[in-house]
């Protein structure tokens, strides 16, 4: 089914880039990554504007979770209250991408599958190519050569693996903002450094045409956040009660002068 639904189109669709572009494995990799990127625009603005509207409800949930400190079950009430007067879906920054998941592991295979290397993964290549799509066979091996580098291999001078941990940082870190939590942004620094790492882990161990997918990719979400237009921003107060209206005041009234008993008023005028 994985083959079916998800790798054989990818790879068909890229075989068909790589005829239409000139037999540019790069160029054909950067338009497979494009349209993967595009189908899946939705539900990245999706995500990057829940986490913006989350982030703006921290200073409230910080308040939040102060005052039930020792309540869990008021506090979890409380914070799903808060969501719910901000028009808020805590699981809204989950969902989409774990529905991305499967289409960017698609892609990552793909490129893998289409820069076989040996006679083996030829053969295997060669089960998921459309046979009723002319010409798509006659394709494989696909031109792997770009300047230095073999893009079925990993690059000897780490100049992708370094570009692929510089973009991957810069488009993390502009899509992280900063929090008024100090475990959460503790665990934001710590991803800022280990996911960027962890991908230029990935680009020496595997072949370069991977680490072309990273950049086309980083620099699309680089691109995407700053076109895209920013989420207005949710009220300090959402989930405050709201303040009856003051009563108007009513018209005061000339104090009335007071007079002294009679008592005083004799006591002044003998004196």
């Amino acid at each position: 089914m994985w083959d079916l639904l998800i790798l054989n189109p990818m790879v068909n669709l890229l075989l068909l880039f790589y005829r239409l572009l000139g037999h540019q494995t790069v160029l054909a990799i950067t338009a497979l990554t494009l349209v993967v990127r595009l189908v899946t625009l939705p539900l990245t603005l999706k995500q990057q504007q829940s986490a913006r509207r989350m982030q703006e409800l921290q200073p409230e949930l910080i308040k939040l979770q102060k005052k039930y400190a020792n309540d869990k079950e008021a506090l979890a009430r409380e914070q799903m209250k808060l969501y719910r007067e901000a028009g808020i879906n805590p699981l809204g920054g989950c969902l989409p991408l774990l529905i991305q998941l499967p289409l960017l592991y698609g892609l990552w295979q793909t490129i893998m599958r289409t820069l076989a290397a040996s006679p083996l993964e030829l053969v295997r290549l060669s089960q998921n190519i459309y046979s009723f799509i002319p010409g798509l066979a006659s394709l494989i091996p696909l031109q792997s050569r770009f300047l230095w580098m073999d893009l079925g291999q990993p690059d000897p001078y780490y100049v992708l693996p370094i570009l692929v941990v510089v973009t991957s940082w810069l488009s993390q870190k502009i899509l992280t903002p900063p929090s008024m939590d100090p475990r959460s942004a503790a665990m934001n620094r710590q991803m800022l450094i280990m996911m960027p790492l962890m991908f230029g882990f990935f680009s020496i161990s595997f072949a370069s045409g991977l680490s072309i997918y990273f950049i086309i990719s980083n620099l699309v979400t680089l691109l995407q956040y700053f076109v895209t237009p920013k989420p207005q921003p949710v009220p300090a107060g959402a989930a405050e009660a709201p303040k009856e209206p003051e009563r108007p005041k009513e018209a005061e009234r000339p104090k009335e002068r007071v007079r002294p008993p009679r008592t005083a008023r004799r006591k002044r005028g003998r004196r």
